[in-house]
């Protein structure tokens, strides 16, 4: 059988300096979250906002979304955190949930722009595409840690973990990811009101995530279920039922924008 990915277990650490080891999943999450934040400096003016003034509501909203990934994963494996502070804020072999990230992070960009009087569904649609293109490259530090994986499978684009490939549930998302990007963009250059990039965001990305945390086995777990996939769900109905919701009153007033009144 031809195997897709290199049979070895990869490393984690890419380079050293001065002693001081620098993960690729760092790497991989900061490059992420770099060519998110540029795309979106770029599309700003398609949105009427002007990219300059967008800059700190990235980085905080980022700084926020990583804290919250954080947290959110160390709330659900507390057992394993309970009293080791070093341990809770220590980042650099994994541990960061996107739930928890995404949570944050909208809220922080929320709170942001109701100070500003920004419209916050346009600030969101904004950055929706860019957040899917940044999750694509970001997923890529799992495949360096061997976490966030499937079980096993006799597929040629199997990974090795333990001793035996497995699904590479990471790639399965990144590539998702990557096309949602492209979906999300197009979605966006054609919204008819605002929140459609968002919400779509929110659907599309909760039915991936749903069926493909059904193959993972290294899943933060609600009880008896799988808690990405409870939140999927919730979040899929949350989206569907506001687009119904915005799309009713776009037909009642005209093709409307809600950045002024949101």
């Amino acid at each position: 059988m031809i195997a897709f990915f290199n049979t070895n277990i990869p490393d984690p650490v890419a380079f050293s300096v001065f002693g001081l080891e620098i993960m690729w999943y760092g790497i991989f999450v900061g490059l992420g979250a770099l060519i998110a934040a540029t795309v979106a400096y770029r599309r700003a003016p398609k949105h009427e906002i002007e990219p300059d003034g967008m800059i700190d509501v990235m980085i905080i909203s980022l700084v926020a979304g990583i804290v919250g990934a954080r947290a959110y994963y160390v709330l659900f494996n507390w057992a394993d955190y309970s009293g080791d502070f070093i341990k809770i804020i220590n980042i650099r072999q994994g541990g960061l949930a996107i739930h928890g990230g995404l949570i944050a992070g909208f809220l922080t960009c929320l709170i942001i722009c109701r100070l500003r009087g920004m419209g916050v569904l346009n600030a969101f649609d904004l950055f929706a595409p860019c957040i899917a293109l940044g999750q694509s490259i970001g997923r890529w530090g799992n495949y360096f840690n061997s976490e966030a994986h499937g079980g096993a499978t006799e597929l040629p684009w199997g990974i090795p973990v333990d001793g035996q490939m497995v699904h590479p549930t990471f790639l399965y998302e990144s590539l998702w990811c990557i096309i949602l990007f492209f979906i999300l963009v197009f979605i966006d250059n054609r919204r008819t009101y605002d929140g459609q990039t968002f919400l779509s965001y929110g659907v599309l990305y909760s039915l991936e995530r749903f069926f493909v945390e059904s193959l993972r086995t290294d899943s933060l777990m609600l009880g008896f279920f799988k808690q990405a996939q409870i939140m999927s769900a919730a979040v899929f109905a949350v989206c569907i039922a506001a687009m119904i919701v915005l799309k009713k009153n776009t037909m009642k007033k005209g093709r409307i924008f809600f950045s002024r009144r949101v």
